[in-house]
């Protein structure tokens, strides 16, 4: 069993990102708030997020195309999906795969630590465990391809990024700071992308992917890794969203920023004391959600907004496309203009 101060089991970490200290903070009080009806009810709470999809205290999961109907097992959180599988895990490091068609688990495969992220492509399940460990694993032949461990870490951001993969490339955003780039046909083909050298929450926390150029964050900074080679730009960031042609950064500071691809700050927009708990860009808009319940709404060039009251927010959010999932309602983003 794992030592108490080596354990970076990410949801048992989830309320300091959402829940932290509030004595003697000032918040962001905006001068005019518009008022927002939800557009639906979940009644349930959430009790685990993950980049891809939040898990629900009555064992449902809410995925990126909504909440499903199949119900966890006690103990397990929901980690990835893809058209045909849903990966979850417990504190015991056991991996649940479901057939959605049939809501049954086809596969439980026995990692021995907890999984702190995992996704699915074509069979393959590309996996990083609390202790560092990331590996590749084939469902049709029930076997390990590959399985390794990075650089022992004490303690990780709890928004840590999901595995990406590109054609047969398996991208994994390791918690050391790092990205390691595993080809599934010939795992002995292995490449390092050095990120940041921190010792401590240097994990990666976001990582996608626009076009050809792949878009990877840490608590510290951004890079991008592409036709241009790599590029950094430093901040210390709450959350990372792409528009279409352009990187959005909200930082702990309060602060938006729009950047290209080459990580050149085009515009700036300040607001005093806010904390971002949730960002996304959707249907030509900007949104970031502040933790005391005010969601603001900007235009692409930052120049246009309005901020909506939704009350403060009281447990995890999740955002998936137009909906916002918070406190056991559905907001619809796409109602929720900037003027």
């Amino acid at each position: 069993m794992l030592k108490p101060k080596y354990i970076v089991y990410v949801a048992l970490a989830l309320g300091a990102l959402f829940f932290s200290s509030c004595s003697g903070k000032q918040y962001f009080e905006p001068k005019q708030a518009y008022g927002v009806s939800a557009s639906g009810s979940y009644g349930d709470t959430i009790v685990d997020l993950t980049r891809d999809g939040a898990t629900l205290e009555s064992g449902r999961y809410i995925g990126k195309a909504g909440i499903s109907k199949t119900k966890l097992l006690k103990g397990y959180r929901f980690l990835s999906e893809s058209d045909k599988y849903m990966l979850s895990s417990n504190t015991q490091g056991i991996l649940n795969i479901y057939d959605k068609t049939t809501h049954k688990i086809v596969r439980a495969v026995a990692l021995h630590f907890p999984v702190v992220s995992a996704s699915i492509h074509r069979g393959i399940i590309a996996y990083i465990l609390s202790n560092n460990t990331f590996g590749l694993y084939q469902i049709s032949g029930n076997k390990k391809l590959t399985e390794s461990r990075s650089e022992r870490t004490y303690a990780i951001d709890t928004r840590a990024a999901s595995p990406m993969f590109v054609d047969n490339l398996a991208v994994m955003p390791m918690l050391d700071g790092k990205l390691i780039i595993v080809d599934s046909k010939n795992t002995e083909n292995t490449k390092v992308v050095y990120l940041s050298s921190y010792k401590m929450f240097n994990n990666v926390v976001y990582l996608s992917r626009m076009k050809n150029t792949m878009i990877v964050a840490t608590p510290k900074k951004i890079v991008t890794i592409g036709d241009a080679g790599k590029k950094e730009y430093r901040a210390n960031i709450s959350e990372t969203a792409l528009g279409e042609k352009s990187i959005y950064l909200f930082t702990k500071e309060g602060e938006v920023i729009k950047l290209n691809t080459s990580l050149q700050p085009l515009i700036k927009k300040k607001f005093k004391f806010a904390h971002f708990s949730a960002a996304t860009v959707y249907g030509g808009r900007v949104y970031g959600l502040d933790q005391h319940g005010s969601l603001i709404v900007l235009s692409p060039d930052l120049r246009k907004m309005r901020v909506y009251e939704l009350g403060k927010v009281e447990e995890p959010v999740f955002i998936s496309g137009p909906r916002l999932y918070k406190d056991g309602s559905v907001i619809n983003l796409s109602s929720l203009g900037y003027e």
